[in-house]
């Protein structure tokens, strides 16, 4: 980078956001959407040089000509930041589903041993949300681009932050996000087909080869042995110094069996495995669906490696609470239950409809949901003919459609739903105020989809609009002051 800056000149930053652009920035034009205008207006704010696959001629600036823009990027903002995430304990948390749990199950375990020691609170870098000792702020995409990434080690370090946590996609992986960061330790959840579509994978291969790749940049990897393809995940993870599993396998590192549930808090034991010699605790979960197990288990997994106490590991475990995840919200009356849950593929959504037809088999299922717009695409026969099987009624609606027209995706997920009425509510809100509505008798709603978020991406733009959360809430309180109003009535008649 030095060789083709002049002289008299020094980067003071890097960004690929000509807004963001300031004196003696060094400017990388990338992206499908990128435009010559977009660096000429960075150079107009002060950039001195440019990155890029391609020459523009008429912008007249030092520019340094690569063949693979995001490699290049992800490797001068590692060397630009001084290598940051070499100074962390970083966790890598990859797979199909389960990221963000086992994400914020790591993360209250290690605050609870971070602040018996009185170091500052963890890092995490998610799908739900971005936190590195200065920025706190909800995510709008599950692993930043590189120079966002190291901007946030980087943070970190300043804040004399130990421990980083942050999911990893496979777009991450795949587009080198991730380039030269060692994972302290790697996980792999799980997998099934998800994200196939002409800009992302071309098929399950290509999917599951970019998840691999994680094992390739970590110490130790961290294997669940209940997957189907469990076998190839850890043939691939002895890339790594050393592998630790877990599961419901008694053959698992770290083994979990005697699953109760007491209303919406699970209880489970596991042996872990010290030395050769197992030791067995008992654990809490205090959030509903069985899968969690899986997710708190990897978490055990994760911890134990860091050499984290399981002391700690109790605690943080029946404290861990996950924005947007199996949050449940009742009204007084108990008569309706609703489930508010990020689930938006054929995984996730399996394991939700099942484990709420076995901890709720005496309710109705009213879902509510739709999909995103010009992605995954082979998601949306997996989510029709998954919600078809379990719910007795379903309303199709909007979920982040970007350039797609919401009545095509709907009518997309429609054509898998054979048995199911339904309805097409283009607006989210509405939606799950006809989802009460409906919900007359012993009921259960799944929100499914967008959890807490409180933005809609249309078109390009990323539009802010009432999370889910917030709206059920609502239309739950409206419901238990308009039976309350009934009651004084009927006791009003009854005194007459």
């Amino acid at each position: 980078v030095k060789s083709f800056i002049k002289k008299n000149e020094s980067v003071k930053f890097i960004s690929f956001n000509s807004k963001e652009a300031i004196e003696n920035t060094l400017f990388i034009c990338k992206g499908i959407h990128f435009h010559e205008q977009y660096l000429k207006e960075a150079i107009c704010k002060g950039a001195i040089g440019y990155i890029s696959e391609n020459k523009y001629n008429n912008c007249d600036s030092s520019y340094l000509i690569v063949n693979d823009i995001r490699r290049a990027m992800a490797l001068i903002i590692n060397f630009y930041y001084n290598y940051a995430s070499s100074r962390l304990n970083i966790v890598g948390i990859t797979g199909t589903k389960g990221k963000s749990t086992t994400c914020y199950f790591v993360r209250y375990i290690l605050d609870e041993y971070l602040n018996s020691i009185k170091q500052p609170k963890s890092a995490v870098i998610s799908s739900i949300e971005t936190y590195d000792g200065i920025i706190d702020k909800e995510s709008s995409i599950t692993t930043p681009e590189a120079i966002e990434l190291h901007r946030h080690f980087d943070n970190a370090i300043r804040s004399k932050i130990q421990f980083l946590g942050m999911e990893i996609s496979s777009q991450a992986l795949k587009y080198d996000r991730v380039l030269g960061v060692n994972f302290d330790i790697g996980c792999f959840s799980n997998i099934d087909i998800d994200h196939i579509s002409p800009i992302e994978h071309k098929d399950f291969e290509d999917y599951f080869s970019s998840k691999l790749k994680i094992f390739e940049q970590c110490t130790t990897a961290c294997v669940n042995i209940d997957d189907k393809y469990s076998e190839k995940i850890q043939e691939h993870a002895k890339k790594a110094k050393s592998i630790v599993t877990f599961g419901m396998d008694q053959s698992a590192d770290i083994y979990g069996y005697d699953i109760k549930k007491n209303g919406n808090t699970l209880t489970f034991k596991a042996r872990i495995l010290y030395d050769k010699k197992r030791e067995e605790k008992e654990f809490t979960i205090s959030m509903p669906g069985l899968f969690n197990v899986s997710n708190a288990l990897a978490a055990i997994a994760i911890c134990k490696c860091l050499g984290i106490s399981e002391e700690y590991m109790y605690q943080g475990l029946k404290k861990a609470y996950v924005p947007g995840r199996m949050e449940v919200f009742e009204s007084n009356d108990k008569q309706i239950v609703s489930i508010v849950d990020y689930a938006h593929n054929k995984l996730s959504y399996e394991s939700l409809f099942e484990s709420v037809k076995k901890e709720y088999p005496d309710r109705k299922i009213i879902a509510v949901f739709g999909c995103v717009g010009g992605k995954a695409l082979d998601r949306r026969e997996y989510m029709g003919s998954i919600a078809d099987k379990y719910s007795d009624y379903i309303f199709l609606t909007e979920d982040d459609c970007g350039e797609e027209p919401i009545m095509n995706i709907c009518n997309d997920l429609a054509q898998y739903i054979k048995r199911c009425p339904f309805s097409i509510i283009i607006d989210r809100s509405q939606a799950i105020e006809s989802a009460v509505s409906l919900a007359k008798e012993k009921s259960i709603i799944l929100l499914l989809g967008k959890g807490r978020e409180t933005h809609m991406k249309r078109g390009f733009k990323n539009e802010v609009c009432i999370s889910d959360v917030e709206y059920i809430k609502g239309l739950l309180d409206k419901y238990n002051q308009e039976h309350i109003l009934v009651k004084e009535a009927e006791v009003k008649v009854a005194t007459h």
